[in-house]
């Protein structure tokens, strides 16, 4: 099923729609190096064997997972015999491109940059993370879209009515929900899911009626894509924290099951929670870290299924909490004001004195415990000399602004916004 010219390739059409870029390069016969860049099943490595066929150009392919560097150069040396036969410098196809090492991705610098090869590399993972920058400099990237509902439908059609197995079969299909979500846009797992299902033996007489009960009893298998190492597990981790941040728990609560669905770490989630009680939510309301805390102690201790109840609870308390950054900006504050400034001395009355030449040195001469005064506050200095420096800032909360109205109490003007 898998086509040869651009006419019958499904999907992607921003890039090799009429007008697009790829389609335009195509047709120019001017080919320059790219990765394409996309989730499983969506046309990488047809779309490679597509231009290598409208070129009529040498084309080789390599699979990162069972090529070394001496696989490498021993293509590209056939490359560089082959440009005598084609105008067209020879495609190398690399699958997989992000299992190349930085040896073996250092191997193509040269040949891509003499243009000795058209490098096309496929890649699952995210091109500025897993490739190095030399050769990304020399690539375009472009990016590939799982299937939407209606590509998949038209590449459904396509098989019933053209593979020469399928065409020959009594088919009906009367429901396509469960083929569409368990193939989750992808091309290749539609049609193994096709195969699977209109599979009858020997006899090719008998009705297939695909349902979504027939596909779901045949599947017997987790619908959902989920890579824990790979670009969608931190896409959805992403999804999930600036739900939190938006203070939407729907949206919080979906990612937390597509999370959960998908086989993630919940000690992974439960740190995320922690993270976003005091990153997103502080000194606004300060018991979110406290239920945060306590749900990745209650995950640790009851474990799997049960410990999706308190990520739940917590996800959804973190969700519709008030929200601040203000410690968070502090701390950032803080921290690039001391890179600034650097190791600044910590004044004489700050400092502890456990031995008698200290004391006579004046360490921790004139400091005032605050507890021997009126309200266990006396004003005294406690940032280095010369440094008036402000880092906190209230932020307009019910919380916060209780702490501001005591900080103006305490200290007065200095406090003042």
């Amino acid at each position: 099923m898998r086509p040869t010219t651009l006419n019958g390739y499904i999907g992607q059409q921003h890039l090799v729609g009429e007008g697009a870029v790829l389609r335009r390069m195509i047709e120019s016969g001017r080919v320059s190096s790219f990765i394409l860049w996309g989730p499983p099943g969506t046309g990488k490595t047809t779309l490679a064997q597509i231009i290598a066929h409208t070129l009529e150009t040498p084309f080789y392919t390599l699979s990162a997972v069972t090529s070394g560097v001496k696989d490498v150069r021993d293509v590209i040396e056939r490359a560089r015999g082959g440009r005598f036969f084609s105008e067209a410098a020879p495609i190398l196809f690399i699958d997989e491109i992000h299992r190349f090492s930085k040896s073996q991705q250092d191997s193509l610098l040269g040949a891509v940059e003499q243009g000795v090869v058209t490098l096309i590399g496929a890649t699952t993972e995210n091109p500025s993370f897993e490739v190095i920058r030399p050769l990304l400099s020399r690539c375009a990237v472009y990016v590939l879209k799982s299937l939407d509902k209606a590509e998949l439908l038209q590449l459904l059609n396509r098989a019933l009515s053209e593979d020469i197995i399928l065409k020959e079969m009594k088919i009906e299909v009367r429901e396509t929900e469960a083929l569409l979500r368990y193939s989750g846009g992808d091309a290749r797992k539609l049609l193994n899911i096709l195969e699977l299902v209109t599979d009858t033996g020997a006899d090719n007489t008998t009705e297939v009626i695909i349902t979504d009960q027939l596909v779901s009893e045949r599947l017997q298998q987790n619908p959902m894509a989920y890579d824990k190492d790979g670009e969608m597990h931190y896409d959805i981790i992403s999804a999930f924290i600036k739900s939190i941040r938006g203070s939407d728990p729907d949206g919080a609560i979906y990612w937390l099951a597509r999370m959960i669905e998908g086989g993630e770490d919940p000690a992974f989630i439960a740190r995320r929670l922690v993270i976003s009680a005091s990153e997103d939510i502080g000194l606004a309301n300060p018991n979110a870290l406290l239920l945060a805390n306590a749900a990745f102690d209650v995950v640790q201790k009851i474990g799997w299924p049960e410990g999706r109840i308190p990520l739940a609870e917590a996800t959804i308390y973190l969700a519709t909490s008030p929200k601040s950054n203000s410690a968070y900006m502090a701390i950032n504050d803080a921290l690039a004001f001391v890179q600034k400034t650097g190791n600044q001395p910590v004044p004489l009355h700050l400092r502890n004195a456990p031995t008698k030449l200290m004391k006579e040195l004046g360490y921790s001469d004139g400091y005032k415990y605050a507890h021997d005064y009126v309200g266990n506050f006396v004003e005294q200095q406690f940032l280095p000399d010369g440094i008036t420096q402000r880092f906190w800032h209230a932020q307009p909360n019910a919380a916060e602004e209780k702490l501001q109205a005591r900080m103006l109490q305490l200290w007065g003007k200095r406090f003042e916004k």
